[in-house]
């Protein structure tokens, strides 16, 4: 099981973001363009995950490359795939694994709204429209956390 996972999104210049994804086996650093949009795909993948969908994906464009993001649901666990494609719209069957890992469900989740809060107190939202070109996801960062607390307290946890 991976633990200590640590997902940065740092805004990388006009309209351009790099994301890492850090565990205590490998560090691996993915593009993401705002011609996809990728910290809403990434939000809103993770919250159905929680839902109780057995599995859900997200894309990062970088324009031809792109990174694709497998989750699927193992009991309260989580096996993550990460993939980088030549192009978005080729089969997962072409991509290359760059990063997998299995993790909880909910240390997904917390995970990932740490990493957006964080973002959010580095730019501010008007800031963050500023580098990317787009709203800050607040819509998707919100459902998250509502879904996973109602998830959490469904649990007894």
């Amino acid at each position: 099981m991976t633990s200590g996972l640590r997902i940065t999104w740092t805004l990388a210049g006009s309209g351009w973001a790099d994301c890492a994804l850090e565990d205590h086996r490998a560090r691996v650093e993915l593009t993401a363009s705002r011609v996809s949009s990728a910290p809403e795909e990434l939000l809103t993948a993770v919250a159905r995950l929680v839902a109780g969908e057995p599995e859900t994906r997200a894309r990062f464009e970088a324009e031809p490359t792109a990174y694709r993001w497998i989750l699927r649901r193992e009991g309260v666990n989580t096996w993550i795939r990460v993939l980088e494609l030549r192009h978005g719209g080729d089969p997962d069957t072409k991509g290359t694994e760059i990063w997998s890992g299995r993790l909880g469900i909910d240390q997904l989740a917390r995970t990932v709204i740490r990493c957006f809060d964080e973002v959010a107190r580095t730019y501010g939202e008007s800031g963050y429209r500023g580098k990317w070109g787009e709203h800050f996801p607040r819509t998707e960062l919100e459902a998250l956390r509502r879904i996973r607390r109602a998830h959490h307290s469904s649990d007894g946890t």
